[in-house]
Formats: structure tokens, sequence, C-alpha cells
């Protein structure tokens, strides 16, 4: 019951890593290449060289559900974004579809419904999100569709709320409480079909998320 990281290298995949190492749940990270790689040997998580640009069906080997928390980042342009965030998205998940993984969790963005309601310069990755998480919804495996709000580098509360009204209008989370939610996403596994908003909150991660 393995669950293979898509993006495990980001700032959210490697605190999720980390959390799913303590838990004592079993992940596999996929990263780009040896360098990366490195840091998941040194903390004790299995690894596989992947490329959502090229070749990746051998990082499904062993793995039962995925979860893809990959992203072009903010320093690339829209040729990346076409093919990470949504072309890699669209190819992971047919691939999921065509192996019949048991779940695939996708990391999205609140912002993913409405790309237009972005600041400029984010609507084309908004765009991206939009359409592979439509894709997802149409492919044969069951999923969940994580939605944060702006990210932030705050320190952890594990306590979130699930729509802008429960915020307060507080349109954020800390990428260490999204961290968090894709923990218990992955643990519960009676938790599929799903599109979840995560907004920092007042409620227990396990009681949002029921």
């Amino acid at each position: 019951m393995t669950t293979l990281v898509i993006g495990a290298n980001g700032q959210i995949g490697r605190q999720f890593c980390e959390l799913a190492r303590a838990a004592g749940e079993p992940i596999k990270a996929m990263v780009r290449s040896e360098d990366q790689q490195a840091w998941f040997d040194e903390h004790g998580i299995d690894s596989v060289i992947g490329d959502l640009e090229g070749d990746f069906r051998h990082a499904f080997a062993g793995c039962d559900q995925v979860v893809f928390t990959a992203g072009s980042g903010p320093h690339t342009g829209p040729d990346k974004t076409l093919l990470i965030d949504l072309y890699g998205a669209i190819r992971s998940a047919d691939l999921a579809s065509e192996l019949g993984m048991s779940r695939y969790l996708m990391v999205s963005a609140m912002r993913a419904e409405d790309p237009l309601t972005a600041p400029e310069k984010l609507r084309p990755y908004m765009a991206a999100k939009f359409a592979a998480d439509a894709h997802l919804r149409h492919v044969s495996v069951p999923h969940v569709i994580l939605k944060p709000g702006r990210l932030t580098d705050e320190a952890a509360t594990g306590k979130l709320a699930t729509s802008l009204e429960e915020a307060n209008g507080e349109n954020r989370i800390s990428r260490a409480n999204v961290a968090h939610a894709l923990l218990h996403a992955v643990q519960a596994r009676s938790l599929v079909d799903r599109d979840l908003v995560l907004l920092d909150g007042q409620r227990d991660i396990g009681d949002a998320l029921s």
C-alpha cells in the first residue's frame, strides 16, 4: 500500500514526505535527478528518478495510489506550465487509471475553480490546474482534489477551514498545514471523489476533511 509522490522535491512535497516517514506511511518519492535524490536518501525515504517531461511509468511500480504535488514553479515560463502542471498531470492521471491505482490525490489550487479571478501572472497556471482537475474527474480512477488558498510559510497549526466563509474571508494556508492535510487524506482510504478547499482555520484536520 505504497503512495507514489510526484513532485516530492517541492516545498509541500518534502514536508509531506517527512511527515509520512515519521507516521510510518509507505511512500516512494519521485524526483528528477540524483542530486535531488540525495536528500531523500539522507532522510530514509525511498525514491525513484522520473521526469514528467519524459518517462516516468517505471516510478509507479509497487505503488497503489498517487499524490501529485508537482509544479513548474514561479520562475519558469508558460511552456513549463503546459508541460508539467497540465500535461504532466494529465499523463500521470491517465497512467494511474490504466494501471488500476486505488486513488489519485491532486494538490491543486483554490483559484483553479475560476482562473480569471487570479492575479494576471497566475492565470496560466490556474487555467492549467483547472484543465488538469477536470481531466482527473473524468478518468476511471477514484480521486481527491485538494485546493489550497494562497500559500504561506507559517508553521503548522493542524487546524483547517474548508470554505472562505468558515475562514472569515482569509484566503491563505500554510504549506505545512497543506502537508498535514495531505497526510490525513492519504491515510483516509475511504475518502474518494471529493474536491476540498483548504484554508487555515479552527477545525482539526480530521474533522474538517471528514
